[in-house]
């Protein structure tokens, strides 16, 4: 007795006759036929009764369904259980607070290791550390360094702060402003952007924020001259183009301005630890240049 007769006994019960259940497995109707004798031959007892061309289960086959069906539905949470189990191995997770400084080093990833796949999580600064001390996470990329032997890390990229104005807005002239200047305005946000939400709600308490979950409709009201949204000179950034009306202002303060870090396990595993490899050295690279 294997799993394909139980299989095969199961869609002769599901499709009400054999050649029916053939059809669906794709099969010749007198294999199916013989593989059914050969279960009932090896259980000792007749599971189907035969009247022609016609079968239909008899009680000892609807008994024996009644076992067959639990025990094909747990080899099917197996294999949907294994293939999740081989499919979150060949996963690389990290954890970020931001979502540029993830699309930067992906496009790393990308470039060195193009049969990597990655999963990604925005978190904040103390998840980020629960996330590596556990390992849930092989990757984090945050603004601070872990004071810990147990991690390593280098710098990934900076990133600074923009406002988008209308160009007739009193601040458009400016060479540079700060929360400060623009607390109490109504912005527009796109509801991932990291801990830069948590940045405009302490710095700008008297503001409103009509956030939006969906990016094309963000993008859409950015067409809009008269609405205020914020920008930042991250490479992967795609609203330059959504400026005409707009003017650009650089925002002097310093929670303005990211310096974002790559951190890893010293004892992670060693694909988290060639990639890690990979980034400093491209990144000081880039810096060098």
């Amino acid at each position: 007795m294997d799993l394909d007769q139980l299989r095969q006994f199961d869609a002769v019960a599901t499709y009400g006759t054999i050649s029916a259940a053939a059809d669906e497995l794709r099969m010749p109707q007198p294999t199916l036929s013989r593989s059914l004798q050969r279960l009932e031959q090896e259980l000792g007892h007749q599971l189907l009764s035969r009247e022609g061309r016609h079968v239909e289960l008899n009680e000892a086959g609807r008994l024996a369904l009644e076992y067959i069906r639990p025990m094909l539905r747990d080899e099917r949470l197996m294999r949907e259980a294994l293939d999740r189990l081989s499919h979150e191995a060949n996963v690389l997770r990290i954890g970020t607070i931001a979502p540029a400084p993830l699309w930067h080093l992906a496009s790393l990833i990308a470039e060195r290791f193009p049969g990597v796949m990655i999963s990604s999580e925005t978190i904040d600064q103390p998840q980020i550390e629960r996330r590596l001390f556990t390992g849930s996470i092989g990757l984090a990329i945050c603004l601070e360094d872990l004071r810990f032997p147990a991690f390593h890390s280098c710098h990934l990229m900076d990133e600074n702060l923009f406002v988008v104005l209308s160009e007739h807005h009193p601040l458009a002239n400016a060479s540079s402003v700060t929360f400060h200047d623009l607390d109490g305005e109504t912005f527009q946000l796109f509801n991932d952007i990291g801990f830069w939400r948590g940045i405009c709600d302490r710095h700008l308490p008297h503001s409103r924020f009509i956030v939006q979950e969906d990016r094309q409709v963000f993008i859409q009201m950015l067409r809009n001259p008269s609405t205020i949204f914020f920008t930042t000179d991250a490479p992967q950034n795609d609203l330059d183009e959504m400026h005409t009306g707009h003017v650009v202002v650089p925002i002097s303060d310093d929670d303005a301005h990211a310096s974002f870090r790559l951190l890893a396990r010293t004892d992670g595993d060693e694909r988290a630890t060639r990639i890690f490899d990979w980034v400093r050295f491209r990144c000081r690279q880039d810096r060098d240049e």
